[in-house]
Parts: structure tokens; sequence; C-alpha cells
């Protein structure tokens, strides 16, 4: 399995309050991922997927939270994809 860092994906909107607060925890959480922030207004198939549901946030492609992310979320959620790329 991959050695790489996992991905912590937020999907959010320019002002967007829970977004922001999402994006925060994201940054402080996720130290040991790669984040990646996607606006979801850039995207046609991303707005009507995710339009009332931002903030989303996922890791490795698997979804954690939404709307209200709560603090402890991302970091048990990164913790639990390092776990998994070790195992066999």
């Amino acid at each position: 399995m991959s050695r790489s860092r996992p991905v912590v994906t937020v999907y959010t909107r320019r002002g967007c309050g829970l977004c922001a607060r999402a994006e925060e925890l994201a940054r402080r959480e996720a130290r040991r991922a790669r984040l990646e922030l996607v606006d979801v207004d850039a995207d046609d198939d991303l707005q009507r997927r995710y339009n009332v549901r931002v903030p989303v946030v996922a890791v490795d492609g698997v979804e954690v939270a939404e709307l209200v992310v709560e603090p402890g979320t991302i970091r048990a959620a990164v913790r639990a994809a390092r776990r998994a790329r070790r195992s066999p």
C-alpha cells in the first residue's frame, strides 16, 4: 500500500462561515496529511453534488464530516487513514 500522506479535501465556497471554520480545523488537524481546498462553485458538478452540504471534509475520498465539523474529527480520520496504509 502507498506510503504517501493521506489527502484531506475540504469542499468549500467563498463567504461561508462554516467553511472557514472547517478550513481552519483542517489546517490544524491535518498536519500529517496533504490538504486540498476545493471551491464547489468553480465546477457545476461539484456545485450540484455539494450545494447545501458545504463544508464537506473527506479523507482519502471518504467523507468524514459535513456542515459542522467537530474538533478531533479530521485528526481521527487522518490517523485511521495512516493506520490503514500501514496494514498489509
